[in-house]
C-alpha cells in the first residue's frame, strides 16, 4: 500500500521540528486517517455535513480537533478508536515515536524512546511502543502470497539468564514473496504439522516454494511446486534454467530480525515476540518506501486498534 505522503524527504531533525506542537500533529493525523473526509468513529457516519468543529475552550476543557456529530449526538476526535485514545503523551510524541520506529532499520528500544522523548518513565514507553506495534500487526490478508515464495524457521532468543548468556529460545517461521512481502508469526513447536498447517493458511496453491531440506516441509508436492536446498551439504542455491533455488530472502530476514532482538531490545517474552514480529514485517513491506512514506502507512493502521495497559502486563 503506497500514499503520497508530505513526510516523504524529511528526516527526523525536520519532522521535529515540523510537529512542534500537538496542534500540528493532530492535523497530520487527520489528513492520515481522514484523506476520505472525515469519519465518525461512534456511527461511521462519513456525511461531512453532519459534523461540526466545536471551538477549544481551556475553562470548559474543551480541547482542540474536537467535532460534533449531529447524526449520534456524540462528540469525537481523530484520536478516538485508534491507539492513540486516552493517552495522555503529547501527540508530536507519538508521532516522532512512530517515526523512529517505522525508520529505525533494527528497532529502537524503550529505553531510547524513553531518553530522546522524555517520557515519565520506561513503562511508559515501553506500553508506547506496543501500542505502535500492536497497530502495525496485521491481523488477516486480503489474499495469499503468490509467485515464489521463501520459508524457513529459526529460533529468537527469549529470555535472559543474567551475565551467563541467554536461555529459552522461541520458534518463529516466516514466509517471503521474493521481491515481496513477508509474513512470519511464533509458532508452538516446529513439526511437519505446523509448518504445513502455515504454509496452507498463507501461500497460495500452486506456487513455487523454496525451502531447506527440513523433514517438516516433505508431503507439499502435490499442492506446491516444492524445491529444496541441502543447506547441511554445503548448497544454499541452485540454478535451474532462469531460476534461483534459495531461501537467501527469507534468511536475510531473520538475520536482521536476530541482530534487532539480540542488539536492540536484548530479549523479548514470548507474549509479545508477536508484536515485535508486527514490527519487523511492515518496515520489509515497505521497505521500498521513505521514512516518512513509511511512517504514514504504518498511521493508517492505527484506526480501529486499541490496546488497554492490562494487555501488555
Amino acid at each position: 500500500m503506497k500514499i503520497k505522503s508530505p513526510l516523504k524527504d524529511l528526516t527526523l531533525i525536520q519532522i521535529i521540528l515540523r510537529f512542534d506542537t500537538d496542534e500540528k500533529a493532530r492535523k497530520h493525523l487527520e489528513s492520515v486517517l481522514w484523506k476520505g473526509g472525515v469519519v465518525c468513529p461512534h456511527c461511521k457516519c462519513n456525511d461531512q455535513n453532519k459534523f461540526g468543529l466545536i471551538k477549544p475552550n481551556a475553562q470548559a476543557k474543551t480541547r482542540a480537533g474536537l467535532r460534533w456529530c449531529s447524526n449520534c449526538k456524540s462528540p469525537f476526535t481523530v484520536t478516538i478508536g485508534t491507539v492513540f485514545e486516552d493517552s495522555k503523551i503529547p501527540l508530536r510524541k507519538w508521532l516522532i515515536a512512530w517515526y523512529m520506529i517505522c525508520s529505525s532499520k533494527k528497532g529502537i528500544s524503550s529505553l531510547q524512546l524513553q531518553r530522546i522523548l522524555e517520557l515519565g518513565s520506561y513503562r511508559t514507553a515501553l506500553f508506547m511502543a506496543h501500542r505502535v506495534r500492536h497497530a502495525l500487526r496485521d491481523t488477516e490478508f486480503a489474499e495469499k502470497l503468490d509467485g515464489t515464495i521463501e520459508a524457513d524457521e529459526c529460533a529468537v532468543v527469549s529470555v535472559s539468564k543474567g551475565k551467563g548468556g541467554f536461555s529459552g529460545k522461541i520458534p518463529v517461521m516466516a514466509m517471503v514473496q521474493r521481491g515481496g512481502s513477508v509474513r512470519s508469526k511464533v509458532m508452538p513447536t516446529v513439526n511437519g504439522a505446523n509448518l504445513k498447517q502455515a504454509i496452507r493458511e498463507n501461500v497460495k496453491m500452486g506456487a513455487q516454494l523454496h525451502t531447506d531440506a527440513h523433514f517438516g516441509y516433505r508431503g507439499l508436492e502435490h499442492e506446491y511446486e516444492h524445491k529444496s536446498v541441502k543447506h547441511g551439504a554445503g548448497e544454499y542455491s541452485r540454478h535451474e534454467g532462469e531460476n534461483v533455488v534459495t531461501t537467501a530472502s527469507v534468511e536475510s530476514y531473520f538475520s536482521l530480525l536476530k541482530r534487532g532482538v539480540i542488539g536492540t531490545f536484548h530479549h523479548v517474552s514470548a507474549q509479545h515476540l508477536p508484536l515485535y514480529l508486527a514490527e519487523f514485517d511492515h518496515r520489509h513491506n515497505c521497505r521500498k518506501m521513505t521514512d516518512g512514506e513509511r511512517t504514514d502507512v504504518g498511521l493508517t493502521k492505527a484506526m480501529g486498534k486499541r490496546l488497554i495497559y492490562k494487555t501488555t502486563i
